[in-house]
């Protein structure tokens, strides 16, 4: 029998484990890595092989991802043993790519142990974990296809390589300190070492800078990443001023989970976030009073009670956090950002890091394996016990996602923000790791670059562009100068329901309720809370939240200020008389922002759910400007959140019809009457949630009934907030509707290029 199995089955340890499987089942034949995925023959008798082909997948290592198993009976060849055949690179190349994979437990124990060859040795790696995506050249998976080709193995790590039952067995980065990358340390204030550093004198040098309160850069697994002692105030706050990064949080790493546990409050399944091969940043609720000693500088996190945790990935910073807690008296909290200037993509070279790092950086670790393929850290966050993408990066791309929608070979080249592409090939949608937002030179590039070696790795020649209806996007300008290809519009928020049916494999129409800051809609005017019944092939917009004017512009999203008063002028005719409203900007200011809404100069009418939180955040008073992108409405979460369970939701209308309206009008007046009678924030902000939660629930009810609906896809950036996806999916499961939100790709626009490419498959096999 031949076996042709397509997935994640190169580079993730399987032909070693189909060899041991085979032998221990006596059978004969062969495997193959091919550029169509991995080739299995067996011969033996019936009842032995199909125990083979059960087992297959059932025990496979735990980085295998099987998508398919094809089976074809062939005749017997009369093989006498099992063997492991050299990799096939002829035929049209396809195979799927494994993700880097953080450093396991039993690489761990050999760069612990003093009696191993790999002792601190800080690329330490097997077939179960290391580099792969930022690694790998082109496919089939072999050594010579990937930067470690540079590297001639010495004699005990080709014996590794060669041996089927050694977990190195065609481990591709395998390495020792004999033959492997080394690291290479760099202080510009100070001459050069005249011999090479071994691993661990170097670190130890990073160790003491870093308690000196200096910033030090190192190449990590994707690229370099950016850290300091995230105690020292002093040193935080100049990392703040070097990266131009004024209040955005820092994300942190951490020795293990009792260091993680002291600082911030940990579930079980945030611990088992934390823990997983993947290691992303985890998105954790810090502790009012951390133990004694243990605390983080007010400026890693500034006036936000969540932070950003991870802990080491690969033997490196393993073996740098074990020297920081010899030589430190408290447990180590590194800040660990990714290792560029604020808003361009993150460096991956060690001369452009010393050139593009060096006003923030006062030495780098540099080694010799070169980065091909640049990836960041990835983000999550623990929402109903499962984990939710925010950015999905290391670990996680370019793990495919099944759309089984034809054969059609695509270019989804997504939205502005959190920019991801994705690109289909035999039914796969593959999207990459997040680029960044598409607004400078530097970040297109980085789509470009990234387009160029995906195409190149996946072997995809598109014939057709999805792209975002928004003409002032980047993503949208690029794809319509790819005029070879068939040029395929969609609208935002049918790509961010498509987007959730795609990764949980829904066919037929959904109610998908999109809520999200900005999102161009058909009629030109920028859409944001919408709920609409939506497949694959179009969407109708069957409710929407009433639009206020946006002033403006983009100075409405960097300005909250000025949806609030659009709301106040919506709500009351006028606005009211209150010094707090006097207080919100400069009084020419106001006047001329009231002048533009009265008039309805430069302004547009909007429905965005993300400037609603905005302006609510500004008439409570928590923020009338923002620094980074969603910052008001992170606050205002936060500020519910003690007072989110019990809060009763404000009064809110529906209104008119095609699309309906949410008349919230009745919420912002109760909401100013709380304000004048000085109810606490927490309690304004809590039952605001709250009204979102009934608002959602009663206009799904409403279209169940009218369109005899019953699933709910919630996606959007609105949805990554905790309160109102919780409430949400409790809600609407009370309603006894089927709920979907996002734990493949991000809910917020990093998930737009999935939906993009599942609507334009669909839209290509309808018409073929």
């Amino acid at each position: 029998m031949q076996l042709q199995i397509r997935g994640v089955v190169q580079g993730v340890g399987f032909r070693p484990y189909v060899y041991n499987l085979a032998r221990r089942h006596g059978l004969a034949g062969f495997v193959l890595n091919s550029p169509r995925g991995v080739f299995i023959e067996v011969e033996g008798d019936q009842a032995t092989v199909e125990a083979f082909v059960t087992a297959l997948p059932a025990e496979a290592p735990p980085l295998v991802r099987i998508a398919e198993i094809i089976r074809t009976e062939i005749p017997v060849l009369g093989d006498s043993a099992f063997s492991i055949h050299e990799s096939d690179a002829a035929g049209s190349a396809f195979a799927l790519v494994p993700p880097d994979i953080c450093v396991c437990d039993d690489c761990l124990g050999d760069t612990r142990d003093p009696a191993n060859r790999r002792h601190d040795y800080p690329f330490t790696n097997c077939t179960n974990c290391g580099p792969r995506y930022s690694i790998i050249l082109d496919v089939p998976y072999d050594r010579p296809m990937t930067t470690m080709a540079e590297f001639a193995m010495c004699d005990d790590c080709l014996r590794e390589y060669r041996d089927p039952e050694n977990r190195r067995f065609h481990a591709q980065p395998n390495a020792c300190p004999v033959c492997g990358p080394r690291l290479i340390l760099v202080e510009p204030s100070q001459p050069a070492a005249s011999e090479p550093q071994t691993s661990r004198a170097i670190l130890e040098r990073v160790a003491d800078l870093l308690r000196e309160g200096r910033i030090v850069a190192w190449k990590g697994l994707g690229g370099y990443q950016i850290a300091c002692d995230a105690r020292q105030p002093s040193a935080v706050e100049e990392l703040r001023r070097r990266k131009h990064r004024s209040e955005k949080p820092f994300a942190i790493m951490v020795s293990d989970t009792e260091a993680a546990a002291s600082l911030c409050f940990l579930s079980q399944e945030e611990r088992a976030a934390l823990v997983s091969r993947e290691r992303p940043i985890v998105l954790l609720r810090r502790r009012p009073k951390p133990k004694l000693g243990a605390d983080l500088a007010e400026a890693v996190s500034p006036g936000n009670p969540a932070t950003g945790v991870m802990l080491p990935c690969t033997p490196m910073h393993d073996l740098l956090f074990r020297i920081l807690r010899e030589r430190w008296d408290a447990d180590p909290a590194l800040i660990m950002t990714s290792g560029n200037i604020s808003e361009e993509p993150i460096v991956i070279d060690n001369a452009e890091a010393e050139q593009r790092l060096a006003g923030i950086a006062d030495a780098f670790v540099h080694h010799n394996r070169r980065i091909h393929t640049r990836v960041d850290d990835s983000v999550v966050r623990i929402v109903s016990g499962l984990a939710m993408p925010i950015r999905r990066a290391r670990g996680y791309a370019p793990q495919p996602v099944w759309l089984g929608r034809g054969e059609a070979e695509v270019l989804a080249c997504g939205a502005q923000q959190k920019n991801t592409l994705c690109l289909t090939r035999a039914g796969f949608a593959i999207p990459s790791q997040h680029l960044g937002d598409l607004e400078n030179f530097e970040t297109l590039r980085f789509f470009e670059e990234t387009l160029e070696r995906m195409s190149r790795l996946f072997h995809v020649t598109p014939t057709a562009v999805a792209y975002d209806l928004h003409p002032g996007y980047l993503s949208t300008q690029f794809a319509l100068k790819l005029d070879k290809l068939r040029p395929i519009g969609v609208q935002h928020h049918h790509a961010h329901i498509a987007s959730s049916m795609a990764e949980h494999q829904l066919d037929g129409r959904v109610i998908g309720v999109a809520w999200d800051g900005t999102g161009f809609g058909t009629d030109g005017t920028i859409w944001g809370g919408e709920f609409l019944a939506a497949d694959y092939l179009g969407f109708h917009r069957y409710a929407r939240l009433r639009p206020v004017l946006l002033a403006g512009g983009d100075a409405g999203v960097r300005e909250p200020w000025r949806v609030a008063r659009s709301y106040l002028l919506d709500t009351f005719g006028a606005i009211p008389s209150d010094p707090r409203w006097a207080a919100m900007a400069s009084a020419d200011r106001l006047r001329v922002i009231d002048t533009m809404l009265a008039r309805r100069v430069n302004t547009i009418p909007t429905s965005s759910a993300g400037r609603l939180f905005d302006a609510v955040a500004s008439l409570i008073g928590l923020r009338h400007t923002v620094s980074f992108e969603g910052q008001a409405a992170m606050m205002l979460e936060a500020v519910a959140s003690s007072d989110s369970a019990s809060a009763v939701p404000y009064d809110f209308t529906l209104t008119g019809a095609a699309p309906i309206d949410v008349d919230l009008r009745p919420m912002i007046r109760e909401i100013i009457t709380g304000i004048e009678a000085n109810e606490p924030q927490s309690h304004l902000a809590a039952r605001f949630h709250s009204t979102l939660v009934a608002v959602i629930a009663a206009v799904c009810r409403r279209m169940s009934d009218d369109l005899q609906l019953n699933r709910v896809c919630l996606s959007g950036g609105c949805f990554q907030n905790a309160i109102l996806l919780e409430g949400c999916l409790n809600a609407l499961r009370a309603d006894s509707f089927e709920v979907f939100s996002h734990r493949e790709v991000p809910a917020n626009d990093g998930g737009i290029s999935l939906g993009q490419a599942a609507i334009a498959c669909e839209q290509l096999r309808s018409q073929s």
